[in-house]
Order: C-alpha cells, then structure tokens, then sequence
C-alpha cells in the first residue's frame, strides 16, 4: 500500500538506510496513528527479525511468540534455533539468527519490534536484555537498523529514551508520529477514490481527533 505523507518521516527512514554507522529507532505515538504500517510499509516487510508484543500476556507467552517469528525468520539451512526459556537467551538466539542472516539489497538488517511495552513484563529481564544485546552485539553492527516502536508513549519516553542505565543515550533517531494534517487527510481521501470539498475534509479531520 502507498504510504501517504509522512514526508519528514520517510526522509529520516531513508536516512537509516544510508548510515555507515547502527542505528536505534525509536518509534513512538497514539493507537492507530499509522506506526506500524509506516514501518512496515517502508521497508515492505524485509525484516531480518520482527516480533510484536501480546497485550496483557506474560513472559511465556511473549516468549512463544518470540520463537514462532524465530522460525519464521530463520534462514534456509540455519537448522532447528531451539526454544527460548528467558529473554537472555531469547537475545542470544537472535544474535545468532542475525550472525548468520542475509542482509538486504542495500546491505542492512532490519530488526523490528512492535508494540515492546507488551513485551516488557513484569520480572520479565526484557529490557535489561535488550540492552546487553545492542551494547555487547548491536552497536558494533553497522548494517543493523533496530526498530522499536510502541502505543505507550510514556513507556517509550521514560524507558528508552530517557533511560539511565544501559539504554542512555543509546537511540539515535526517533520519531513521534503525529495524526494526520488536514493536506494529508485530504490526499488520503484522493488517493482512495473520495472526492470531498474542504468543509466534509475538515469535519472528517475533527471528529476523529
């Protein structure tokens, strides 16, 4: 699907993909502004690994999901990657994974994870995790592009980027997805075949606000 607006959005996107150095993205903004379909649409789907949260689930649920998407992702040949019993080993596995995955045409590794403050559990040692990964494997990788995105806002802000332990000042870029302008609601309208003058454009753009 055609990704309409979010120009300064894809601007930085692109950016990514260009950099000679690893880049953390945090993504973050309101339910059902558009987060994951912009990333996903963006990079249409080529993923090295991509994995989303389960709401109101715990670790070993989060976790079975974990290693569903790692037989998903695993490459051809790479063999049976075993069940992950923590995040610590869940981390390592992926590490592995990555090791031993196919970069794509513009030579990097996508790693995506969705709606992450479902998957940060209570007692779970998710993020603590996380950040041994990017500190001991990701920020030496510079084709790695990591990706994370999530609903809650708060949680974003106070446990990514505004992080005091091994998360400080790790993100490099992020992006606060906004709703839609009024221009973008309008192209929005065009582009799915609905022809409407400015004051329906205008009522359309307040009543879901």
């Amino acid at each position: 699907m055609k990704i309409i607006g979010r120009e300064k959005e894809k601007q930085l996107l692109t950016s990514l993909l260009k950099s000679k150095k690893p880049e953390f993205l945090a993504v973050y903004g309101r339910r059902r502004v558009g987060k994951t379909f912009l990333i996903r649409e963006f990079f249409q789907n080529s993923f090295a690994f991509q994995l989303t949260g389960a709401a109101n689930r715990g670790i070993g649920v989060q976790l079975e999901y974990f290693n569903l998407a790692m037989k998903k992702y695993s490459p051809a040949g790479y063999g049976e990657p075993g069940r992950a019993q923590s995040w610590i080993d869940a981390f390592d596995k992926l590490t592995n994974l990555l090791e031993n995955a196919k970069t794509r045409p513009d030579g990097k590794l996508v790693v995506f994870f969705d709606e992450m403050s479902w998957l940060d559990t209570r007692r779970s040692g998710f993020l603590s995790a996380l950040e041994h990964f990017w500190n001991s494997w990701g920020a030496a990788h510079p084709e790695l592009i990591l990706i994370v995105c999530g609903s809650v806002s708060s949680w974003i802000i106070n446990k990514v980027l505004k992080n005091r332990g091994g998360l400080h000042n790790r993100v490099t870029q992020r992006i606060q997805l906004e709703p839609f302008t009024l221009s973008e609601c309008s192209d929005f309208f065009l582009d799915h075949g609905i022809e409407f003058n400015r004051r329906l454009v205008a009522d359309s753009y307040i009543s879901v606000r």
